[in-house]
């Protein structure tokens, strides 16, 4: 591993890491997409998001686990902060596969989504007393405001009622993104105190052990393990769907930390906040959403506000390089 860190070149690991992210990833939410939009023959919907997040979560596990393995796993990690960090963010994935089930459209989740500086910062101003440049403040509301555009600006083809549920699950993810941020960070410092390091397979093992746990307490007491099992039973082409969606999640989240072990995380969040543009523009293209002229201003204002976001890291990062 030493010599081939030795002989290859940060613009060749960059391609590695990033094309993956971008391969498994865009592949990734054209088939989340695909599952949520599927309709059987006697036209029922999948609508199993926990059942989903046990065999995501799985395939995470056991890929984590290989990695952990191989690369020497760490002993005496703290694991209260790994359970309650892996629950809310199960939880938080748990509410974007339910939005999509309701009725949101994938660009708009995704869209949505980008917009987690939001509740960090409503939480921040609210229980920190943080303050924000007017420039921050501009381009929350630019993703905001232009996610609201797109929705809004959608040919009108579905039910308003289903898309209400939709939004209202998507707003409890992002929430709970802000929520489990928090837990991450209190996870380094408890980790810190011990003086434990933990790899990046030790993250990715028992963050998606207690992930995994959690969705198969939830979706065993929601009685989604049988429904989504039988739903596959009866529907075996969505059952490929299901399981190259899982597969791609674990193979994404290895080139994430591939990423992360050799490049700064600004790098890292500069490929997953392009990778979430380009998902948007495939899902309109590909998947056939009728947008007018106003869903289209929405989306250049949103990819604008998430660009300019983008764009601000990157400078401030240059400007204060050991922060």
């Amino acid at each position: 591993m030493a010599e081939e860190k030795a002989g290859m070149s940060g613009a060749v690991k960059l391609l590695i890491g990033a094309g993956g992210i971008y391969g498994a990833f865009l592949y990734y939410g054209s088939l989340q997409e695909d599952v949520f939009r599927y309709t059987a023959a006697d036209g029922s919907t999948f609508k199993e998001a926990w059942f989903l997040q046990v065999l995501e979560a799985l395939a995470n596990v056991i890929i984590g686990f290989v990695g952990m393995q191989l690369t020497g796993p760490t002993k005496g990690i703290p694991m209260q902060m790994f359970a309650i960090s892996g629950a809310s963010q199960v939880t938080a994935k748990a509410c974007t596969s339910l939005a999509l089930a309701n009725g949101l459209s994938f660009p708009v989740a995704t869209l949505a989504k980008s917009g987690k500086m939001a509740p960090v910062m409503a939480g921040s101003l609210l229980l920190g007393g943080a303050s924000y440049s007017v420039r921050e403040y501009l381009q929350v509301a630019a993703i905001i405001g232009g996610t609201a555009i797109v929705s809004m600006g959608k040919k009108k083809g579905g039910g308003s009622s289903s898309s209400a549920m939709g939004v209202t699950y998507i707003i409890l993810s992002l929430v709970l993104d802000g929520v489990t941020a928090g837990f991450q960070k209190r996870l380094k410092t408890e980790t810190a105190k011990v003086g434990v390091k933990p790899k990046p397979y030790d993250f990715m093992f028992w963050t998606n052990l207690y992930m995994c746990l959690t969705a198969v307490v939830v979706a065993t007491a929601l009685g989604e393990l049988s429904t989504g099992l039988s739903f596959c039973t009866e529907n075996p082409e969505i059952f490929s769907k299901i399981i190259k969606f899982a597969v791609c999640s674990a193979v994404g989240q290895s080139f994430i930390f591939y990423t992360i072990a050799n490049f700064d995380p600004l790098i890292l969040s500069t490929v997953t906040t392009t990778r979430k543009i380009f998902s948007v523009l495939l899902s309109i293209f590909l998947k056939g959403h009728s947008l007018s002229l106003t869903g289209w201003s929405g989306i250049l204002l949103a990819c604008g506000g998430i660009l300019s976001e983008m764009q601000a890291k990157m400078s401030g990062s240059k400007k204060a390089h050991g922060h």
